[in-house]
């Protein structure tokens, strides 16, 4: 496989980052419940425009690049020893291949200084609970639903957060959390 690497997101290419997300969140929902899926923000998308664009303008947004071409994105925001990661993903047609777990070690590497980092997914993307627990070493820590919903989340039924809401998830969200040596 050729290296893997980020470069930062360009604003002419912010828009193609939009689409790119959108295409891979809605592949994970899609393969999981079909066309039947309720769990859209928006018209067709299983993650809204607003959504992406916030976490965007709140963290720092890079392009997985391999051999030149854009084959993902990720997005994460750094306090200190504090990190979030919002947003990760890859394009379906290079899925199983090591660019995702390329890319989340550029992100250790880009940010040594943090000492734990936090994500959520939906309780259905059994992919991404793979990825980030059995390959990048995160931990289930909790489970959001209704419940037991996020307590960080500020307005759960507003679709401007940057994170998915309980609302638009009612089976629930697991939080991982990764420790860093």
């Amino acid at each position: 496989m050729a290296d893997i690497y980020l470069l930062p997101l360009e604003q002419s290419d912010r828009d193609q980052f939009i689409r790119d997300n959108q295409e891979a969140f809605n592949y994970g929902a899609l393969e999981e419940f079909g066309r039947r899926d309720d769990h859209f923000e928006e018209d067709g998308e299983i993650i809204s425009r607003q959504t992406i664009e916030n976490s965007i303008d709140a963290g720092e947004a890079y392009r997985i690049m391999q051999d030149g071409k854009p084959v993902g994105g990720v997005v994460i925001r750094v306090n200190g020893e504090a990190g979030d990661l919002d947003l990760l993903f890859v394009s379906p047609l290079v899925h199983s291949k090591g660019i995702g777990y390329a890319a989340w070690c550029a992100v250790e590497k880009l940010h040594p200084e943090v000492a734990v980092w936090e994500t959520v997914t939906p309780y259905f993307e059994k992919r991404n609970i793979h990825f980030y627990v059995n390959r990048c070493g995160f931990h289930i820590v909790e489970f959001f639903n209704s419940r037991y919903p996020d307590p960080n989340d500020p307005d759960p039924s507003s679709p401007d957060t940057a994170e998915q809401t309980d609302d638009q998830f009612p089976e629930g969200m697991f939080r991982f959390e990764k420790r860093m040596k």
